[in-house]
């Protein structure tokens, strides 16, 4: 018998993402963005499924530009923020607005953030502008991120993989 997680990973053509769960680029923008501040030419949008499961989470990671959050389906997904300004954020996206959660959301440029399941799974859009470029990328140095946050060592240390 086939699982939902399964199903979805087959049928979305799902990859393992390098910070964790899972991926699919379903959009790029044609147009272009030329400014100096992302560092030349970049496509104006670009949009993935990303799913996590119960046994993954998304290590914590910055990327260049903006990311919007959009929950799909499955249980609702927490997403930690670590603000480069200092602070912390812990944002839930599922479907149970009474219970505080959103449907949306979004995380400033630059910003440490990472992701796990409430459940079984958690199915979510995202999309980033301007696009998702790897050379933006970053995934957290567990000791440099405890030196910048010290303060939240244990969420570091469970959301972070060994250095």
């Amino acid at each position: 018998m086939t699982t939902r997680i399964e199903l979805l990973t087959e049928h979305l053509q799902l990859q393992p993402h390098p910070e964790g769960g899972f991926f699919k680029e379903t959009y790029r923008s044609e147009e272009l963005l030329h400014s100096p501040d992302i560092g030349g030419s970049r496509n104006l949008l670009s949009s993935i499924y990303f799913l996590l499961v119960a046994e993954n989470f998304s290590s914590f990671h910055c990327i260049g530009s903006d990311e919007l959050w959009y929950f799909q389906e499955g249980a609702a997904c927490t997403i930690h923020v670590l603000h480069r300004q200092g602070g912390y954020t812990k944002i839930k996206l599922g479907l149970e607005i009474s219970n505080g959660e959103t449907l949306q959301t979004w995380v400033k440029a630059g910003d440490w953030f990472a992701s796990e399941t409430n459940g079984e799974y958690s199915l979510v859009g995202c999309a980033v502008a301007p696009a998702f470029d790897f050379k933006d990328f970053e995934i957290a140095n567990r000791n440099k991120l405890l030196l910048a946050f010290p303060d939240f060592q244990d969420l570091i240390e469970r959301l972070t993989r060994d250095d």
